[in-house]
């Protein structure tokens, strides 16, 4: 796949673009999107970016908010990673949401950018609540991949990766990457780019891992209760979500240069 180099890239999404448990709120987070914008600064020098994601964001609020904002940035690269939060949703809400993700993918192709989109991870393999949910990532990522293909974007498939089931690569909750895995994100787009020096390594599993045991599931499964089950039960009856009264962090396109600087003060 030929590369070439970008100069205005664009991150949206919900929780795993704004870069959750990879850093934290005192000195703030990072993420993949910050992590491949790095590396384009690397190769280009000269690189601005901005990530519009929010914690607990949706489909419709990409399109309602997000999407707006990002094309009149003119970018030339945007990185789409949403639909989790309506995965998870209960409700009939998520016929809704598919049909989203399709008009999102349409405006996506309308801004001339290069777009890179992805699949949602098997979460049976992760959280033993993953066999709930199962049949709507299947569905969510079937509409993706249609997406991708109808539109020629760039396609990262964390669902079929071996190394999305390697204990390594979540956080605690077992849903937000650690950041082991945001670097496995940040590798896959690289890839998906075809970016000089990427390579299909990160979706390899490491042969020394040694798969969680049953009780080791069973915690995870009681952190994601408690961290974030109970929390969002409690928000929902008050109509809230946990992006409430929280922005962007990077709401204007911004050097990369500055951003790793101010990085490294937070240190």
């Amino acid at each position: 796949m030929a590369n070439q180099s970008y100069q205005r890239y664009v991150a949206l999404g919900d929780s795993q673009t704004e870069g959750l448990w990879d850093g934290d709120d005192d000195t703030g987070v990072a993420g993949f999107a910050d992590r491949l914008a790095a590396r384009l600064e690397e190769l280009t020098p000269g690189v601005q970016y901005a990530n519009l994601a929010v914690r607990g964001r949706r489909v419709r609020d990409v399109l309602d908010r997000q999407l707006p904002a990002a094309v009149a940035m003119k970018p030339d690269l945007i990185t789409s990673c949403i639909g989790m939060n309506d995965v998870t949703r209960p409700g009939k809400s998520f016929a809704t949401a598919l049909a989203d993700v399709d008009l999102l993918h349409d405006r996506l192709a309308e801004t001339g950018a290069t777009v890179v989109t992805t699949t949602f991870p098997d979460l049976e393999r992760i959280l033993p609540v993953g066999r709930f949910l199962g049949t709507r990532v299947r569905q969510m990522n079937a509409v993706v991949r249609a997406a991708a293909d109808r539109h020629g974007f760039r396609l990262v498939d964390l669902y079929e990766a071996e190394s999305m089931g390697d204990p390594g690569t979540w956080s605690a909750d077992r849903v937000h990457g650690s950041p082991t895995g945001h670097a496995l994100f940040a590798a896959a787009a690289a890839e998906a780019l075809g970016l000089p020096g990427s390579s299909h390594d990160w979706a390899v599993s490491k042969t020394e891992v040694i798969r969680p045991s049953f009780q080791s599931r069973m915690y995870s499964q009681v952190l994601w209760t408690q961290n974030l089950l109970m929390p969002w039960i409690w928000r929902h009856l008050r109509g809230l979500s946990s992006g409430n009264g929280r922005a962007a962090k990077r709401p204007v396109l911004t050097p990369v240069a500055l951003v790793a600087e101010a990085a490294e003060a937070a240190e």
